[in-house]
């Protein structure tokens, strides 16, 4: 079981680097994943004095590249222990893209993604982001979120993530893909994707201002008539945020 170590508010510094837009792309195979992010970073503006390393935060994954402003970054002009992501000498604002091998199937950790029951998904709270792509993992990091994931259509036919679907589409050998919008910033440890074969029910419901939309619960295919409590707890749970 993974332990963390305590983070203390009396110890809390302001981050000297924040996320303005995260574009992440999963490409999903048997034995491996293929994750593209792209960021884009800025100097913390309330900060006076902020220094031109980037530090990041990682997990145990293969670093396949790196590129800052579309230029490819070599083994020598950053760091990567597992632990730590740093490149040295940054500019006040740039775009940093790295390209990262996981083996979801192999994470017993339950940490960042992984695989359990046929199905890929991720738990990045609290500090699990960092297990995905190198990233400034703490609360404090909002930025808005772009993710499309490209897998098999047989294994994984539902494809999910944050936000609202922009593009889906189908690709060469029996794949497809789905592009996912979040048009809110939110901290990392809120990312979520799921991928594989779910199965779900749905209902209409009516907001306060009279827009019509459709409530969708996602469960496995033996499961998913046990999800009409569900629904009817999440319409209730809807209802009184608009009202309260």
């Amino acid at each position: 079981m993974t332990t963390h170590a305590s983070v203390l508010l009396k110890d809390y510094t302001p981050p000297d680097f924040l996320v303005d837009r995260v574009t992440l792309v999963f490409d999903i195979r048997p034995e491996e994943t293929r994750v593209t992010s792209t960021l884009t970073l800025f100097k913390n503006p309330d900060k006076s004095k902020i220094s031109s390393v980037l530090k990041m935060d990682m997990g145990d994954f293969r670093i396949l590249s790196v590129t800052l402003d579309g230029r490819n970054l070599s083994a020598k002009d950053y760091q990567a222990d597992g632990k730590k992501f740093i490149v040295p000498d940054v500019p006040d604002r740039f775009t940093l893209e790295t390209r990262t091998l996981l083996c979801p199937e192999k994470n017993t950790r339950l940490e960042g993604l992984y695989r359990s029951s046929g199905i890929y998904c991720t738990q990045c709270e609290a500090e699990g982001f960092r297990n995905i792509t190198p990233f400034p993992d703490r609360p404090d990091v909002m930025a808005r979120y772009t993710c499309t994931i490209i897998a098999d259509k047989t294994t994984c036919p539902v494809l999910l993530s944050n936000g609202n679907p922009l593009e889906k589409g189908d690709l060469p050998d029996n794949r497809h893909f789905v592009t996912w919008e979040d048009p809110f910033k939110k901290p990392c440890y809120l990312f979520a994707l799921v991928a594989g074969n779910l199965s779900w029910i749905e209902s209409p419901f009516v907001t306060r201002s009279g827009n019509q939309i459709t409530l969708k619960i996602f469960a496995e295919p033996e499961n998913v008539d046990k999800c009409h409590h569900a629904m009817r707890c999440l319409k209730q749970a809807v209802k009184w945020d608009e009202e309260r």
